[in-house]
């Protein structure tokens, strides 16, 4: 039986709308939290202009090559585009509607208000013009455009006030100019006489814009703002990827006009204007009744005073005991260690990095790096540990997109304390997830591998829900040594012990453990699959769990954005049910399961299963081979998958709703957040329980400081 007919998928760029979609329905959600509605409002804006900048950009690069192929849905680049812009504009309408019904008349009721200049009182009005003649005027650049001054180049997402000049009220001496909204203003200001008035600062400039031309009349005023493709790879075929990289993001900025934000009521004459100079069809132009870029909302959240109930409870993740006495060389080699943040605390990881580096019996601390905080603790660590004659290799991608300037900074830190630092392979990313530290112990060489799900961010490691495993085990450090000798070298292991490496050997393996299943299906056996992934979009898995499902093996999946496979087809998906949490955390875990015939099987990985990360890219995914953390994982399963208040469930006519049932609510977030400490310490009396027998004691010797004088 064939399972790759274009009608058994549903297409990439319209499911990720639909993400956005669920997002938005949070911020229409009377059970969160007021401010926290708000924030999923910018949340939904902040997607969108990735998906332009990235997505939508090669859509139309696709088209402006001649390219005339589908995708798995059977659509051409230019049907996708036309998708898209039908579901997005709905979505922008969507947003608009919720912002002026549902959110601003709640805050308002809150005392929370965004005023007009006509609204401010006297005080306030005072406050302004000593604002915008103190901080803004000397900040703020009129653009006029005519036969000398050509129409000035404008940046990605940068907002700008578009009007008409007119000298002496002659119709016939008129000209069109621009004034940016400056990024080095807040776009959000605080007005004083009120506990939480705000204003936004493209008010304030439009009302004293006549300022900025003089002996002219501007009139016709209206904000608008463009979305580039930044979507520019480098040529890796060059003998100095980072210098390609630092060309490659000057290129960036000058990309092509994706789309074409304006505020409603701008006048025809301005509307023209900037459709021919962007070269935008319909499609590409929104037209949005309220404030352009809603990305601004985070702004006042972060300036409203008190209100506290108005925002999610904050809480501290939770660090095990057992873990703050004792290194966590010491913990590791009693036992392997889970951690799942934000639930558990990221402090182990770091402190596994930060102990290495001041640890008389470490050698070798070697490390992949895609995505870190802009003051990151571990760099920070990896560098002392450089300093203090450890022998430190760190791969930094360079080509994390988004992240590149930084990971451009942090590859040039670490190579002047003396790490040995490789800049990723050619064609391909490297997001696999993995740390060794290599100590010389009584015994001799021992490796200790921190394996993980999601990046080294101390900051996302607090708002992204990830696992992580720490172990010594031996055939994993003969796997973690040959991935680095791997990415550092030319070495080509022949086979992995425990570990899987894509590209290709993830998928393989996945497909692999499918096939058992099958096989443990048709000999009358029970059949389970369970998975976690952010997206799912790899056409040779789906066709995998179409045939599965066709042989009766029952699959669970949890998605949390993109999803091309198609439920409810007859004799094809009849025995999958997807599920989709998009709730306080972003869900980042990436999850497998295999039932096993009882021998249940469960793997951790880097990788969602999207082509791109098993064909393009070096990712990770190994087994949970400790049995207490193995149940432990099935359980928190079990949790996400009962959850029947955030979740939201796949149809056969590729809508979501949410799941509800009679079962008493429960909220998985929620509940993995008020149970945090019970749920960790369960786990944690079982893997060290309060006497340990043949155990080694691993001796943790700090190193001074450098510069440091003994004492």
């Amino acid at each position: 039986m064939s399972f790759n007919k274009p009608e058994y998928f549903n297409s990439r760029e319209l499911s990720w709308v639909d993400f956005d979609k669920r997002v938005l329905e949070e911020a229409n959600d009377p059970t969160n939290p007021l401010l926290e509605r708000l924030r999923f409002l910018g949340i939904t804006q902040s997607n969108l202009d990735e998906f332009f900048n990235i997505r939508v950009a090669s859509l139309h690069k696709l088209i402006s090559v001649g390219y005339e192929g589908t995708d798995s849905a059977g659509l051409t680049a230019a049907e996708q585009l036309s998708g898209i812009s039908h579901k997005v504009h709905e979505l922008v309408r969507n947003q608009y509607s919720i912002l002026f019904n549902e959110l601003l008349p709640k805050l308002s009721r809150e005392n929370i208000n965004i005023v007009k200049m006509s609204q401010v009182t006297q005080r306030q009005r005072n406050f302004l013009d000593e604002y915008f003649h103190q901080n803004l005027y000397p900040v703020l650049t009129p653009l006029a455009v005519d036969s000398s001054r050509p129409f000035p180049f404008l940046a990605n997402n940068t907002l700008n006030i578009g009007l008409m000049i007119t000298k002496n009220d002659d119709a016939k001496d008129e000209s069109f100019a621009t004034v940016q909204v400056p990024d080095a203003c807040p776009r959000v200001i605080k007005l004083p006489g009120a506990e939480n008035d705000f204003i936004l600062l493209e008010e304030v400039i439009k009302y004293f814009i006549n300022e900025l031309f003089v002996g002219y009349r501007a009139h016709d005023m209206a904000c608008f703002r463009i979305t580039r493709d930044m979507d520019v790879e480098a040529d890796e075929d060059t003998s100095d990827l980072m210098k390609e990289i630092k060309h490659d993001l000057r290129k960036r900025e000058f990309g092509p006009v994706m789309r074409l934000e304006v505020e409603a009521g701008m006048s025809h004459q301005i509307l023209d204007l900037l459709l021919s100079e962007y070269n935008i069809d319909k499609e590409g132009l929104y037209v949005v009744d309220g404030p352009i870029d809603l990305n601004c909302v985070n702004k006042l959240i972060k300036q409203v005073n008190g209100h506290k109930d108005l925002l999610f409870e904050k809480f501290t993740p939770y660090m095990p005991k057992v873990l703050r006495n004792q290194t966590m060389f010491e913990a590791i080699s009693k036992n392997d260690i889970f951690v799942s943040h934000p639930y558990d605390s990221f402090q182990p990881v770091m402190d596994f990095i930060s102990q290495a580096a001041h640890d008389k019996q470490t050698l070798a601390i070697k490390m992949t790096i895609y995505r870190v905080s802009a003051k990151s603790p571990i760099i920070k660590a990896l560098k002392e540990a450089a300093q203090n004659g450890k022998q430190v290799t760190v791969l930094v991608e360079l080509k994390a997109r988004f992240d590149e300037a930084n990971n451009l900074h942090w590859a040039d830190e670490l190579e002047r304390v003396g790490c040995h630092v490789i800049y990723g392979l050619v064609g391909l990313k490297v997001h696999c997830k993995l740390a060794m530290v290599v100590r010389q112990e009584e015994n001799g060489i021992k490796r200790y591998m921190h394996m993980g799900t999601g990046n080294y961010n101390d900051v996302t490691a607090k708002l992204y829900t990830d696992m992580g495993v720490l172990t010594c085990n031996q055939q994993i450090g003969v796997d973690a040594t040959n991935i680095f000798n791997m990415l550092s070298g030319f070495s080509q292991p022949p086979y992995f012990n425990d570990l899987s490496i894509s590209p290709d050997g993830i998928r393989n393996y996945l497909m692999h453990m499918t096939d058992k299943e099958i096989e443990n299906v048709k000999m009358g056996k029970k059949g389970l699959i369970q998975m976690q992934m952010n997206s799912l979009s790899d056409t040779q898995m789906i066709e995998k769990l179409y045939e599965a499902s066709a042989a009766g093996v029952e699959i669970h999946l949890i998605v949390r954005g993109i999803c091309n496979l198609r439920v409810g087809i007859p004799g094809v998906s009849d025995n999958i049910t997807v599920h989709s949490i998009v709730g306080q955390l972003l869900e980042h875990r990436r999850f497998y399961y295999f039932y096993a015939d009882g021998d249940e099987k469960v793997f951790l990985s880097s990788a969602d299963l999207m082509n791109r990360n098993l064909s393009r890219r070096v990712e990770l995914m190994f087994p949970v081979l400790n049995d207490d953390i193995r149940k432990h994982l099935i359980n928190i399963y079990k949790i996400l998958w009962n959850d029947n208040v955030k979740a939201r469930q796949l149809h056969s006519d590729d809508t979501w709703t949410h799941v509800r049932n009679d079962k008493k609510p429960l909220n998985s977030q929620k509940y993995m957040i008020d149970n945090r400490k019970k749920i960790s310490d369960n786990l944690f009396k079982q893997l060290f329980p309060k006497k340990h027998t043949n155990q080694q004691k691993t001796k943790f010797t700090p190193m001074r400081k450098p510069n440091e004088r003994k004492r």
